[in-house]
């Protein structure tokens, strides 16, 4: 991959963002400082707030090549306040970043709202991994690359396309809540929605975005995010134009590997991503070429809806102890023995991972990249998450002090523990189902689409459960899936990266 220029300047400019940072490079006419210190203190712990807020940012002008032509972007590294809708009061105070083309009318000009899930995860990943103008070279599914991994230039960036906002959830990177709220206020399924859509409403009227056509882009937990704020949004009488659902969570119910793993939940979701991870290390029998990847997937859908699913059904109701013959094609499919099989027949996500290959783990978020048990890289029981983490989390802080002139002396926390207080429960359910918020989304505004992307081998949420989940909304010229090589963040796979950004560049054309 050519390597392209970015030019970063030496001055950062210090904004209110209500009087134009962030919405295209308007700027303060005074003379800007150096370097901009941020002096808040914020916190993720579950009861931390802010007794209040500024709406400070820097904003920084760069230039990228993308395709041949040379973009001028304004970058803008800074907070904004969002207010509850009916009182008015203000509620938290987000962190974002956000990328706008120069001398582009932002009233046609899209504009896509990013963030990552967990719960708790701030939007590192998205930020500095997927199609912003800047991202790491991981050299996924590899593992020799040097950490820290390298900040390049980005030619994938969808800035040619759209202009992006990248947002962390309150109580993750540097969002926080605002007093009398807690962060804790905020980690709950419908909460964290709502004070989402309260975030946009803020950008969108700052900026004077609102004639924009809007996008979501959620990854994990943000797709469940997605279908509960899109509905809130819509309600709201923001219109958007397409949300994209990248590695999907959107029925906790359906999904096997969430929570429990004794449940009597059908692991049948799960078996093409096994077949695809069995093809990848050529354990299935007999191993296809990758490049009938996806025709091998078309039969294991078949298997899993067919035959494995059935007999399943009735394993688990009944007690019907499975056919060999079947233990015996599972085996040939997914490259466990028919002795794992056996065992959990009702196969977890987790057991296949630790025994698939002997002396050695899978990763759960990229099944491609195992490490020896007992090695560096398996030591928190996912190679494929243990080897970016670090560097991520180096990066960000580095990235916004030198590119952005954003420093602050809080940490960047790339992960909270919301996840631990999180309030899931959701329309009644203890575990969320989103399918019904985003098939009201949907009725609210039938020009409004959907994109699903997910890669083949995602052990944590796998593709083909996804496409179950959203064949319930029945067929629909507006809902689009694509799956691709590689795992959960299939964006880090250099390949993958240049079809998946093909793709949004067609689904973004499509909604014009």
């Amino acid at each position: 991959m050519t390597r392209l220029r970015s030019f970063v300047p030496a001055v950062a400019i210090l904004v209110l963002a209500a009087c134009g940072g962030g919405g295209g490079g308007s700027g303060s006419s005074s003379a800007p400082p150096s370097n901009f210190t941020d002096p808040a203190l914020y916190s993720t712990l579950p009861t931390a707030s802010l007794a209040s807020a500024a709406e400070l940012a820097s904003v920084t002008h760069h230039q990228i090549s993308v395709g041949g032509t040379t973009l001028d972007y304004t970058a803008t590294a800074g907070h904004l306040t969002a207010a509850n809708p009916v009182t008015g009061s203000p509620e938290a105070s987000f962190f974002y970043v956000a990328y706008t083309l120069d001398d582009r009318d932002p009233g046609s000009r899209p504009i896509t709202f990013f963030y990552n899930g967990g719960p708790g995860s701030a939007t590192v990943w998205l930020h500095l991994g997927s199609f912003g103008p800047k991202r790491l070279a991981t050299g996924e599914p590899a593992t020799s690359a040097t950490a820290p991994f390298p900040l390049v230039d980005n030619t994938e960036t969808l800035l040619d396309v759209t202009d992006m906002v990248f947002v962390d959830a309150v109580g993750s990177g540097l969002s926080e809540a605002i007093a009398p709220n807690t962060n804790l206020t905020f980690w709950g399924v419908d909460a964290d929605a709502a004070v989402f859509r309260d975030f946009i409403v803020r950008y969108v009227g700052a900026n004077n975005r609102g004639a924009s056509p809007k996008f979501l882009f959620g990854e994990s937990y943000g797709t469940t995010r997605s279908a509960v704020l899109a509905h809130l949004l819509e309600t709201a009488g923001v219109t958007l134009t397409g949300v994209v659902l990248q590695s999907s969570i959107l029925n906790y119910n359906s999904n096997c590997g969430v929570f429990n793993p004794s449940s009597a939940v059908s692991c049948a979701g799960y078996l093409p991503t096994y077949g695809a991870v069995g093809d990848w290390y050529q354990l299935d029998n007999p191993s296809p070429p990758l490049a009938q990847l996806p025709t091998f997937m078309d039969q294991m859908r078949a298997l899993a809806t067919g035959q494995y699913e059935p007999a399943l059904i009735r394993f688990l109701t009944q007690g019907t102890a499975p056919d060999p013959n079947l233990l015996t094609q599972l085996a040939n499919t997914t490259g466990l023995p028919a002795s794992g099989w056996q065992a959990r027949f009702n196969l977890f996500p987790g057991y296949y991972q630790m025994n698939l290959l002997p002396g050695a783990i899978t990763g759960l978020y990229d099944a491609r990249m195992s490490a020896p048990v007992g090695g560096a890289l398996a030591r928190e029981g996912d190679p494929s998450s243990t080897f970016i983490e670090a560097s991520f989390a180096t990066m960000i802080t580095r990235y916004l002090s030198t590119d952005l002139q954003y420093t602050n002396p809080s940490v960047y926390v790339t992960l909270s523990n919301a996840i631990e207080g999180w309030t899931y429960a959701h329309d009644e359910l203890a575990l969320p189902d989103v399918i019904p918020d985003l098939a009201a989304a949907l009725a609210q505004n039938p020009e409004l689409k959907v994109l699903s992307v997910g890669g083949y081998h995602d052990l944590v949420t796998p593709f083909f459960q996804t496409e179950r989940d959203l064949a319930r909304l029945g067929p629909s010229p507006s809902v689009a899936v694509r799956v691709y090589p590689g795992g959960h963040m299939t964006y880090l796979d250099d390949g993958s990266r240049v079809l998946e950004k093909a793709d949004l560049a067609q689904f973004y054309r499509s909604t014009q």
